[in-house]
């Protein structure tokens, strides 16, 4: 995850790893395993080093999800399905999708 990162934010910076190793007092050694993904940098690390290139690291918590909210609302939907009558109305008349690059 933070090698591509790290490394992004070395070079707009215009900095070497080691000049990089310096300014964040990280060795040089270990900012080079993580830009080549052999080590895995936690948050404080990566804070240091975006710090060291002129940048800042922001947190944001994920929402969390309502379980409960959201089983109450499947639920509901599902009873709904099962009330609508069971009559095929045919094929859906929606054009087709263009196929993905790569995807058949």
């Amino acid at each position: 995850m933070g090698n591509h990162l790290i490394a992004e934010m070395r070079i707009a910076a215009g900095l070497s790893q080691a000049e990089l190793a310096r300014r964040s007092g990280i060795p040089r050694t270990v900012i080079n395993a993580y830009e080549r993904g052999r080590r895995e940098p936690g948050a404080t690390a990566l804070a240091r080093l975006a710090e060291a290139c002129g940048q800042r690291l922001t947190v944001v918590p994920r929402r969390r999800l309502n379980l409960a909210r959201n089983a109450r609302v499947l639920a509901e939907v599902l009873d709904l399905a099962e009330r609508l009558p069971r009559r095929r109305r045919g094929e859906l008349a929606y054009p087709p999708l263009p196929a993905r690059a790569g995807h058949p």
